[in-house]
């Protein structure tokens, strides 16, 4: 019984070992193909390279504003590229919204591997590349999807924004991998943790929660718990029809929702 123990414990560990060594290729699901704007049926969007001071190349893609309308900023999930996100991208520029969708490093040919660090250090620097392209902070909307919710919040209290939109957050990290590692200590061996929860109190700018109710990834309760957090002027917007990743399909109107939210920002 003592040796099974010890076989059980070392394995065990040996396992914890792993998924310390491996946990940012779990927590970022790279897509490392680079697609131009137009290979991706978009053609009067422009690649833009954001550089960063390490030497690190940040790939994104940009369309201008029509005159008197915001441009979101907007930062994706762990998954996908920027061509899976060309549906969006079209609903943006119908409204007329101005789009800087960025990659992380990794992704869809920019270079190196991506940190939290990183990743927000990258996402201010978009925001200051977007303000020298003549776009003024007050016509910047930050939009955060899944875990780009964590970098939009970080960027909202860097800079300021006229709005910063969630789809999908969480409350941190730890807390969504708790939900399906259970078994692992990962609040204590987490290295990238997104803490939205303890950061969204200190955000002062308006603030809408779009959150799908059926969303099995990150659950609801968590962009509630985030509304309840977060200080006035707030809207949570659940979307009875909708999971993860589908807040803008047919049944859910979650571009009804930030059209209102666009147009009410002062």
């Amino acid at each position: 019984m003592v040796k099974l123990l010890i076989g059980l414990a070392i394995s065990y560990g040996l396992a914890l070992a792993g998924g310390f060594a491996l946990q940012r290729r779990l927590l970022y699901l790279i897509d490392p193909v680079h697609v131009l704007p137009s290979e991706a049926g978009l053609p009067v969007v422009t690649e833009l390279t954001i550089m960063a001071p390490d030497g690190a190349q940040v790939i994104a893609w940009y369309s201008k504003a029509q005159p008197g309308q915001r441009t979101l900023l907007y930062f994706h999930g762990n998954g996908g590229s920027l061509a899976d996100r060309r549906p969006r991208f079209e609903r943006f520029m119908g409204e007329g919204w101005g789009v800087l969708m960025m990659t992380y490093r990794g992704y869809g040919g920019s270079s190196g591997m991506p940190t939290e660090t990183d990743n927000v250090a990258d996402a201010i620097r978009a925001f200051d590349r977007l303000v020298s392209l003549g776009v003024r902070p007050d016509e910047i909307v930050l939009y955060g999807e899944s875990l780009g919710t964590g970098v939009a919040n970080q960027v909202a209290l860097d800079r300021r924004p006229a709005g910063l939109i969630l789809d999908a957050p969480f409350t941190s990290i730890p807390d969504v991998a708790k939900r399906r590692f259970w078994y692992v200590p990962v609040r204590l061996i987490m290295r990238d943790r997104y803490e939205t929860k303890a950061i969204i109190g200190r955000i002062g700018v308006p603030l809408l929660i779009i959150h799908g109710t059926q969303d099995e990834t990150v659950p609801i309760e968590m962009g509630r718990r985030l509304a309840q957090l977060a200080h006035e002027p707030k809207t949570l917007v659940e979307l009875p029809n909708a999971g993860h990743s589908n807040l803008f399909s047919e049944g859910n109107d979650g571009l009804g929702a930030m059209r209102n939210f666009i147009i009410g920002l002062p």
